[in-house]
């Protein structure tokens, strides 16, 4: 076991998540690989694994650079390509008044 704890340990959040997504489908094996990654994402296992990708540069980057410069990366990012309504979206993040605050004001809102 500890050698398999090495590997998955490497392997980081992602690993984690799609443990405990295999332990909840009830299946064992291939069956619960299979199963677990079409539970993850949209598009099937596909869409699971592209996920687990995600989840792993995400968390790489958050440890890397914190949420708040994530977050203000991302959205002076997206305003910049002209989204629309991103202050009513910052104001429905489950967030801290401060960093919304933050946020709004890295992309000019009102």
């Amino acid at each position: 076991m500890d050698e398999v704890v090495q590997k998955l340990a490497g392997v980081g959040l992602p690993a984690v998540i799609l443990l405990i997504t295999m332990a909840t489908t009830g299946l064992a094996g291939a069956a619960a690989i299979t199963a677990a990654l079409a539970m993850l994402g949209p598009g099937g296992m596909i869409g699971g694994i592209v996920l687990l990708g995600i989840i792993g540069l995400a968390s790489d980057a958050l440890t890397k650079y914190g949420l708040q410069a994530m977050l203000t990366g991302i959205y002076q990012e997206r305003a910049s390509k002209g989204e629309k309504n991103l202050c009513k979206e910052i104001n429905n993040l489950p967030i801290s008044k401060e960093l919304k605050l933050v946020l709004k004001d890295a992309i000019g809102c009102r």
